[in-house]
């Protein structure tokens, strides 16, 4: 899940953001600024996903978009009356799209950590994962943490928290692919010792995957992923976060994880 990760100029992006709040404090008043009655005006929020990333963001073969955001990112819309506007970006820039405003919000499994958390303002969690390594069925070593990987071959996702987590562990041969089946195909043939996943992805890897592989070890701390958007938006961060409270107190993230994973995933482990 994507608990990713890329390297963007953090100065940059707070220069842009100080420009943005600047001009809209001359502009406009406050309360007309903030995200909420901007949406509101418009009748649509602007989601930003992958749209390559099944279970949570990908296109079905009759080219509509489905999986656990896209059900959640409707759920949101409907809840704040307004229609949803997909815009697919890939990973490696879709936070720097968020900062240039192209789209209002991100629902791609963006995972909550201090660094984002210095660029832009978060939803609630919702939803939870965790580190796993996944490895051969056949595999007799017992890899219960990334140190018992020194020496071997771990498969990660390119751009990943989890490559940034297996390159501080010394003496792990870190091997990075863009595509998940890739890593899958590469462990299955014995080209990788271990692959590192979220453990909902690993679930769904290996629900429809036919390789000679398993789940391994869970190997870290609970992964919140949340709703970024842009600082300054504190009516907008109130009605996002009733509308997720409101959809976990009715039933219905449980009821959307279910569909997806078959256990509820919007509350913490």
């Amino acid at each position: 899940m994507h608990k990713r990760d890329f390297t963007f100029t953090l100065a940059r992006g707070a220069l842009l953001a100080g420009l943005a709040a600047t001009l809209g404090a001359v502009a406009l008043p406050a309360s007309a600024a903030d995200l909420l009655a901007a949406v509101k005006a418009r009748g649509t929020l602007k989601v930003a996903l992958e749209g390559t990333y099944p279970p949570f963001n990908y296109k079905e073969k009759n080219g509509e978009l489905a999986g656990y955001d896209v059900d959640v990112a409707r759920l949101v819309g409907a809840r704040l009356g307004v229609k949803v506007e997909f815009v697919s970006s890939e990973w490696a820039s879709i936070l720097a799209g968020l900062s240039a405003n192209k789209y209002d919000v991100i629902i791609s499994q963006v995972g909550i950590n201090p660094k984002r958390e210095l660029a832009f303002d978060f939803s609630a969690p919702y939803i939870y994962s965790m580190p796993q390594l996944i490895v051969r069925k056949n595999e007799t070593a017992a890899y219960t943490s990334l140190a018992d990987l020194k020496g071997k071959k771990l498969g990660v996702g390119q751009g990943s928290v989890y490559e940034q987590q297996a390159k501080a562990v010394p003496g792990i041969e870190v091997r990075s692919y863009a595509a998940a089946p890739d890593t899958m195909s590469d462990l299955a043939s014995g080209r990788l010792d271990a692959a590192l996943n979220d453990s909902l992805m690993s679930a769904y890897l290996l629900k429809i995957s036919k390789l000679p592989i398993k789940a391994g070890a869970q190997v870290g701390a609970v992964e919140r992923m949340g709703i970024p958007f842009q600082k300054g938006n504190p009516q907008f961060k109130a009605a996002l976060n009733k509308v997720l409270a409101d959809a976990a107190a009715d039933g219905s993230l449980k009821a959307i994880s279910l569909k997806w994973f078959g256990t509820d995933v919007s509350k913490a482990p």
